[in-house]
């Protein structure tokens, strides 16, 4: 329970952070330049010459560093093989484009570490492979054949791995230690969180297309196409954040974090209202573009959340014999709801079992907010002794839960002083880690080929 606690007051500081900045949540596009930013370009606009964007082939020499197209290949096979899929056509040419691109950061961050002479050695590189290997299940020798049969490289992992080991580094040496929070600011977020108690918050991931008002009708179909992909429920959220989204927030699946409706967009605080937690939503039209988003949680601030109560469970389930209608299969579940409506406590559920021959797990540990969302509702309302509805499907059979005991959520306390200084030390690390990164790509000399 102390970590479920420690989460909740790591989540409020986050959200008295956004409060402090002057900016809604919302992320934008990672231009270094917001709007025209003073550059005096003219609406009615004509262009001289001819704009052909496959002139960009995906090979670039970056300080002299190059970037092959094989580069390119392997990266996206590699995340291929991370997301268990394949991908084609034109969402492929838009992964290769984006891979190229952090491929670029990826080496301007290394030849900054670098500079400041911050390597990452053989040996660290080493373990770190093995360990993703072991997350594989295999052997690191495995695991590189695993990666060649899939169109990748150990080198291109090897490469990644070194990329964000140089850049955190960096971070650790360059930036955090110029990098201070006052007393005085740490009390004014603190009450910034009591002053919001009781507030809705939303937990939101976003994927941002940009999209001007002459390439409206083309964002919105790129969006939609987005959507559409997103509705196949092959890949998680965060993928798709992760592979298309123009935010800076990409780089961490879309995710917003904690936001109240007022630090949001209006267009995007009202679709958040009307959404339920595990609903994807979109296009959004938001000034300069459209965003997709996924609610992943909401809950009210510093304020015990019901969806928290821990629960004793049992699970009562029924299978169906191979072949079966599904009219057997409907009136096998109204006698399946019957008999669980008539229990009389937990205690009588292996009796039932018996007599149905049906199987029964004992869970003492799941929270409401684990459970689908269509079950949350029920659950919030059950007696202890009462049985949810049967759910399920004919090929897998019928289910119920039966709740022996909750264990209800406690009200959230404060964070500490050494906790809101750590989360505000740790956001403007991001902030300047990302104006750093900008100022790379401006002095840098890419070439494409």
């Amino acid at each position: 329970m102390k970590h479920l606690v420690f989460k909740a007051h790591v989540a409020a500081v986050s959200l008295a952070i956004g409060l402090a900045g002057a900016g809604w949540a919302q992320t934008v596009q990672d231009n270094s330049v917001p709007d025209t930013g003073g550059l005096n370009i003219p609406s009615n606009l004509q262009i001289f010459g001819k704009v052909d964007p496959n002139v960009r082939k995906a090979t670039a020499i970056v300080n002299d560093t190059v970037i092959t197209g094989t580069d390119v290949d392997q990266r996206v096979a590699l995340i291929e093989a991370a997301n268990n899929t394949k991908i084609a056509g034109e969402e492929r040419e838009r992964l290769k484009l984006q891979v190229l691109r952090q491929l670029i950061d990826e080496t301007l961050q290394i030849q900054e570490a670098a500079s400041k002479e911050i390597t990452v050695t053989p040996a660290e590189l080493n373990q770190s492979y093995n360990r993703v290997a072991q997350n594989f299940k295999q052997s690191p020798a495995q695991f590189t054949q695993y990666l060649r049969q899939n169109g990748s490289s150990e080198r291109s992992l090897r490469r990644q791995i070194e990329g964000e080991l140089a850049w955190q580094r960096y971070l650790r040496r360059q930036i955090e230690p110029l990098t201070n929070v006052g007393e005085e600011e740490v009390k004014s977020i603190l009450q910034r969180i009591e002053q919001s108690k009781g507030a809705t918050e939303y937990n939101l991931q976003e994927i941002y297309i940009a999209a001007p008002p002459e390439r409206a009708a083309e964002g919105a179909a790129n969006a939609q196409r987005i959507m559409q992909e997103i509705g196949k429920q092959q890949q998680p959220f965060a993928y798709y954040a992760r592979n298309f989204s123009e935010a800076t927030t990409r780089s961490t699946g879309g995710d917003l974090g904690w936001v109240r409706a007022e630090t949001l967009p209006p267009e995007i605080a009202q679709a958040a209202a009307q959404m339920q937690v595990g609903q994807v939503a979109g296009p959004v039209e938001v000034p300069g573009g459209f965003s997709i988003l996924y609610l992943t949680d909401k809950r009210q601030v510093l304020t015990a959340d019901p969806r928290n109560a821990r629960l004793s469970l049992k699970q009562l389930t029924v299978r169906f014999p191979e072949g079966v209608t599904q009219a057997q299969a409907t009136q096998r579940a109204a006698a399946f709801a019957e008999a669980t409506r008539a229990l009389r406590g937990c205690g009588t559920v292996d009796q039932l079992a018996a007599k149905l021959g049906a199987e029964v797990v004992d869970n003492d540990t799941v929270r409401i907010r684990d459970l689908p969302a269509q079950l949350q509702e029920i659950m919030l309302n059950l007696q202890v002794g009462q049985s949810t509805p049967p759910f399920g499907t004919p090929q897998e059979g019928v289910r119920a839960l039966v709740l022996c005991g909750r264990d209800d959520a406690q009200s959230a306390q404060l964070p500490s002083v050494e906790q809101v200084q750590n989360q505000l030390e740790q956001a403007r690390v991001n902030l300047r880690a990302q104006q750093k990164l900008r100022d790379l790509r401006r002095d840098a000399i890419v070439e494409y080929r």
